[in-house]
Order: structure tokens, then sequence, then C-alpha cells
């Protein structure tokens, strides 16, 4: 599930799955951090659910995966879209 906070210039893009779907540590990776699993882990928030937040320019369009243990990589299926392997996020 993708949360947005329209920001001056720039939104801010909240990637949010369950906290234990799937088991271990999972990370968003996309375009805006280099495809690097080490950036934007998912955190625990207190509502059950785990996230991690990015700011992107406005008006822009982002490709993503979530990456969890295992090197299992997967989709997010409330994305605004998908380019063949990867969701999409616009903002």
């Amino acid at each position: 599930m993708l949360e947005r906070k329209q920001l001056k210039g720039r939104t801010q893009v909240t990637f949010v799955l369950p906290a234990h779907i799937p088991d271990g540590p999972v990370s968003v990776v996309g375009d805006f951090n280099h495809w690097n699993p080490a950036a934007h882990p998912l955190q625990v928030r207190g509502d059950g659910m785990r996230a991690a937040t990015v700011v992107l320019p406005a008006h822009s369009g982002h490709s993503f995966r979530y990456l969890a243990a295992g090197d299992h990589w997967f989709d997010d299926d409330q994305a605004d879209g998908h380019d063949g392997t990867n969701s999409r996020v616009n903002t």
C-alpha cells in the first residue's frame, strides 16, 4: 500500500506492508535509491504495519519493488501501475 503526503514541490511516499507478511526483513528498492536494499528497510509501526518513507519530486514517476529475506522480490498489488517487472508510483 502507498501513502502520500504533498509537500512544497515534493511528495512524501510511504510504502506500507503488514508487519509479518512476508516474514523477515523487507526493503523497498527502486530507481529513487539506486536499487540499494540497505537504503530503505521497512520498520514496524505501532498500527501493526511496517513502512519506509521517501521524499520524491512532485509530478514524477518511479519504478520500485520490495526485497524480502531469501532474495525474494515482489511487487505492490496496489501500486499506481506496473512496467513489466516493476511496480510504479506516481507523485
